[in-house]
């Protein structure tokens, strides 16, 4: 049985302020530095993607489709353990710090090592199992089926590294140190090519694996990338020390990740859904449709490394200044990093507005699809400022432990598209609806998410409630 230690009492009844420069530092000069790193290491994932889809192609047809039955499984892990449960790993572990609760922030990274070991054993367990129906569901079938198993087999039985590498990288980032597990992450990145590549297709004196071996690629610089980070937090150079011998688990603690963490692993699953009910509404209006759609999709993929970047950076301000009291200064915060998000995902979005070849010529010369393309962007384009603005907002919203508001946001983007998509689609009304309909439907969604979130921001309170959630109430829990 742990014996619990209110810090606060020991250091006396008015706790110091926290001297962290993240709660002193200027806002947006602050938010511009730790975010550049995330964004770097975000681009490089989104690039490995790029490349594991053209040395895929190596393979054959078969593996490409396969492939694409197994990435929305794989992206989903992926956002649940980085930017759902991981956000609740640094919001948590940033209050402590916060409010001056160095052995708190400690026990919390011990407890958000045990919630990522059991998820990873989870996922494995649960994809080895219902693999098969779940692409057979999403269409695959013969050979693409069989290299999709194949593919998925072998990278869910190393999720436990996958979840590891995300869990204590947002460990390290509730301490504010951003630069450690970018660099780590964008390695980690350059590794899955070589890898993944040389295994896949043979290079040199390694052995052709074909699939097992593209997948071989991403389990092995994931683990190593969980093993360094695992070191580094061990090893003290991390504000937050995983200490083995000092902490047993303790339910108030798991609680304190999970309140933020469990609620929105609700969001990518939200995301997912989005993506694959307008995929199938889309597919109504024809293959140049779904074509186009497919090339607005894949901007959208490059651009919520810059959301994700920003808003994982505001995690640790915003958090660091709820457990010091600041709270005004984490609303400025959250606010600052919503606009910074806003002004670079929206700039994007007009230029392929007014410029949609400067996009959609990359990827197809076919009359018919471009004009499909450009359609999506002339509707979708001028909603992506909002859309930044509610990707940043749901990340700082973690930050604050308030992070109920932004889900259900996503929430009502996934009602409206599925609600109205179906309606458009399906009623005789509607039946001759054009294209751009859909496509208007889809921006209108974006900016109805970021309104609802900017709202759910504005609206709720970031005071502590009564009651027992202030950070003194939860400061036992520390084993002596």
């Amino acid at each position: 049985m742990s014996i619990a230690i209110d810090e606060r009492a020991i250091q006396g009844a008015v706790p110091p302020r926290s001297s962290h420069t993240l709660l002193a530092a200027p806002i947006l000069p602050t938010l511009v530095r730790l975010s550049l790193p995330n964004m770097m290491a975000m681009v490089a994932s989104a690039l490995v993607a790029v490349a594991e889809t053209g040395y895929v192609g190596y393979l054959g047809t078969p593996s490409l489709a396969g492939l694409a039955l197994v990435f929305p499984m794989v992206m989903l892990m992926t956002m649940m353990s980085s930017g759902a449960m991981g956000g609740g790993v640094s919001s948590a572990i940033s209050r402590a710090l916060g409010a001056n609760l160095e052995a708190r922030a400690s026990a919390l990274a011990m407890h958000a090592l045990v919630i990522g070991s059991l998820a990873g054993v989870g996922s494995t367990i649960f994809m080895l199992t219902l693999a098969p129906t779940i692409y057979a569901a999403l269409g695959g079938r013969g050979a693409a089926l069989e290299q999709a198993v194949v593919y998925s087999n072998v990278v869910f039985l190393g999720a436990l590294g996958l979840w590891l590498t995300n869990t204590l990288a947002s460990v390290v980032r509730g301490g504010g140190n951003m630069k450690v597990p970018s660099l780590t992450l964008a390695t980690a990145a350059l590794g899955q090519v070589l890898i993944g590549g040389g295994l896949g297709l043979g290079l040199g004196p390694l052995p052709r694996l074909g699939m097992a071996g593209i997948a071989l690629g991403l389990v092995t610089t994931a683990s190593s990338a969980a093993i360094f980070l695992l070191w580094y937090l061990v090893s003290g150079r991390a504000r937050v020390r995983l200490d083995f011998r000092a902490v047993s688990l303790d339910r108030a603690l798991f609680g304190d990740i999970l309140k933020v963490g469990a609620v929105a692993c609700l969001s990518p699953l939200q995301t997912v859904l989005t993506v694959l009910v307008v995929t199938r509404l889309v597919s109504v209006f024809g293959t140049e449709a779904l074509a186009g759609y497919g090339i607005g999709a894949r901007l959208e993929f490059l651009l919520i490394p810059i959301a994700f970047g920003i808003g994982v950076a505001c995690v640790p301000m915003v958090g660091m200044a709820i457990g010091a009291g600041q709270i005004a200064r984490a609303r400025r915060v959250a606010w600052t990093g919503g606009m910074l998000s806003a002004g670079l995902v929206g700039t994007v979005g007009m230029i392929v507005a007014v410029f949609p070849e400067s996009w959609a010529g990359l990827f197809t010369r076919e009359p018919a699809v471009q004009a499909a393309a450009h359609a999506y962007f002339s509707w979708v384009g001028p909603c992506y400022p909002l859309y930044g603005l509610g990707l940043c907002l749901y990340f700082a919203s973690q930050g604050a432990g308030r992070v109920l508001g932004p889900v259900l946001a996503g929430t009502l983007r996934l009602m409206m598209v599925a609600g109205i998509g179906w309606w458009l689609t399906t009623w005789p009304a509607a039946a001759s609806a054009p294209v751009w309909a859909m496509f208007a439907l889809v921006g209108a969604a974006m900016a109805v998410f970021g309104v609802a979130t900017a709202a759910a921001i504005y609206f709720v309170s970031w005071e502590p409630k009564q009651g027992g959630e202030t950070i003194e109430a939860q400061a036992g829990g520390v084993a002596s």
